[in-house]
């Protein structure tokens, strides 16, 4: 599975999401606002009050950081 995840600078729940990512052994590619993409680009993607981080699995969208938890546990029986 290849992942990529919109993130912001300084947000806690991006961080959480790319360690869990990386702990889990996963492919990843991480996308910054202001250096990757506009909020403008982010909000046409996700739609008005998205919040950050947004994740994409094989292009297809999870979610937030609760949700990427979540869908890896479910595919990949990661522990608690």
């Amino acid at each position: 599975m290849k992942f990529i995840v919109y993130s912001k600078e300084e947000c806690p729940y991006c961080y959480k999401v790319k360690q869990v990512l990386e702990l889990t052994g996963n492919e990843f590619v991480v996308y910054t606002l202001n250096q990757d993409f506009t909020k403008e680009d982010f909000i046409q993607k996700f739609g008005e009050g998205s919040t950050f981080p947004q994740v994409l699995c094989n292009e297809e969208k999870i979610g937030g950081c609760v949700d990427t938890i979540k869908f890896l546990k479910e595919r990949q029986k990661i522990a608690k």
